[in-house]
């Protein structure tokens, strides 16, 4: 028995590979006849193999039951089987018992190889499938995390929107101010340029009868001289319009600078600078220009202050003023002041005499107030004190000698008055305003002992 199955862990699947050739050899397509002849004769040997080994197996199982055991299966069997040269006309194994099962055994193990080749082709298609659905799912991902993205990106941008509606919103509410403004300087604007000018000229009057006659008592307050008083308010006027005139230039080049870089329409550069300055006529520094003023009063050498006022006290002429002039100034063409001279002759057109004057005398002893011109038309008439007096060559003699005998220069450039005596106020206060000395030579030598010489 242990021979016997020793021999069968070997036959037994030499039997199971033959069974398998056999059956894979039947399934093959048709080829040549060399190669079925050769396939065939591989069976055979294989086939003598095997049958080499079941008669090893048969010798050794015979062996182990002795002399007798088994001799009524050899004879029955094995003998006839060998009698017929291994043929037998009925077999004991039927095909359904032998070879069927074989064959079904063979057809279970090809069915399982396809279904197993089937089954990898579908894994296969799954492994496809799934690897392409993987690639959908992260394409899908990506497309959402880049909606998310937008989503943020609209978020901001609504706030921003929200921002913007809102600026627009303050926008509007500064525009609507803006126009209302606008409504109100073009109302402004609509004076027109000869309307301006009568507004001006009425105010230039104004200044004459009111302004002037103010500054004046404040003046006599501190000096008795008429004379000296009327001199210093002209010099306030004229300076003042000096100052306000380079104002007026100096306000019209920035305008021109800010305005240029984005200037379009059909009016000129210098028609829209002009506009803008009587549109904006609240912009100017009227306070820098008082102070203009007053230092080059301070430094004037026609007249003389006592030290215990200042010109600021007739600051209120002087802003007045500049705030007239610079307005003149945007006139077509612009008014100004006419030109004065002491000592020059009367011009009937240009001025009229004070209540105080000479009226035969035919020359200009000094100014009360400037005449008012457009070009060489005189607008508005000033006033001049006249008086018979020496030549002006005699006047600037006369002059330069009071200088020498008592002006001396300070360090800004005003003349240091000397202070006065007891018998030059006497003689001060003996000048009234009725009194007025017939020559002017002797009117010049009672009046510049105090003052510097005029020029």
């Amino acid at each position: 028995m242990d021979a016997s199955r020793h021999g069968n862990g070997g036959t037994i699947p030499k039997i199971f590979h033959l069974t398998g050739r056999m059956v894979h050899v039947l399934s093959l397509p048709v080829i040549s006849c060399d190669q079925n002849l050769n396939r065939c004769c591989e069976l055979i040997e294989l086939t003598a193999k095997i049958q080499g080994q079941l008669f090893a197996i048969l010798n050794l199982t015979a062996a182990e039951g002795g002399h007798y055991a088994g001799v009524d299966t050899l004879k029955m069997r094995l003998l006839p089987w060998l009698g017929t040269c291994f043929s037998m006309s009925k077999p004991s194994v039927t095909d359904d018992t032998s070879l069927q099962l074989i064959q079904d055994s063979v057809e279970k193990d090809r069915r399982i190889r396809e279904l197993s080749a089937s089954h990898g082709n579908d894994m296969q298609k799954m492994e496809t499938q799934l690897c392409s659905t993987r690639m959908q799912l992260d394409s899908v991902r990506a497309d959402l995390r880049s909606a998310h993205e937008q989503v943020e990106i609209y978020k901001r941008k609504l706030e921003s929107l929200g921002d913007y509606e809102r600026q627009i919103r303050l926008l509007r509410d500064e525009v609507s101010i803006l126009s209302t403004e606008k409504a109100m300087l073009q109302e402004r604007a609509q004076l027109t340029n000869s309307s301006r000018h009568a507004r001006l000229v009425s105010r230039f009057s104004d200044l004459y009868a009111v302004e002037r006659l103010e500054a004046q008592s404040l003046l006599r307050r501190y000096i008795t001289d008429l004379e000296m008083v009327q001199k210093i308010i002209f010099i306030a006027v004229v300076e003042s319009f000096k100052t306000a005139k380079l104002a007026y230039r100096q306000f019209k080049l920035r305008v021109r600078k800010t305005l240029s870089p984005s200037h379009f329409g059909p009016e000129s550069l210098e028609d829209a600078a002009v506009d803008y300055i009587v549109r904006n006529l609240d912009l100017y520094d009227v306070q820098d220009s008082v102070n203009g003023v007053i230092n080059a009063m301070n430094v004037n050498p026609r007249i003389s202050f006592p030290p215990e006022v200042d010109f600021v006290l007739i600051s209120a002429l002087i802003r007045e003023t500049c705030r007239v002039a610079f307005a003149m100034q945007t006139l077509d063409p612009a008014l100004d002041l006419a030109f004065t001279s002491d000592g020059e002759l009367y011009n009937d057109h240009k001025y009229r005499r004070s209540y105080d004057s000479e009226f035969t005398a035919p020359l200009v002893m000094y100014h009360v107030w400037p005449a008012l011109v457009e070009g060489n038309a005189v607008i508005v008439k000033g006033e001049a004190l006249t008086s018979r007096g020496a030549p002006l060559a005699e006047v600037k003699k006369t002059e330069e000698e009071a200088r020498s005998s008592t002006g001396k220069w300070t360090e800004v450039g005003r003349p240091r008055t000397r202070r006065r005596s007891r018998h030059d106020s006497v003689r001060l206060q003996s000048l009234t305003e009725g009194q007025r000395c017939s020559s002017g030579v002797e009117k010049m030598k009672a009046l510049r002992p105090f003052e510097r010489p005029l020029f």
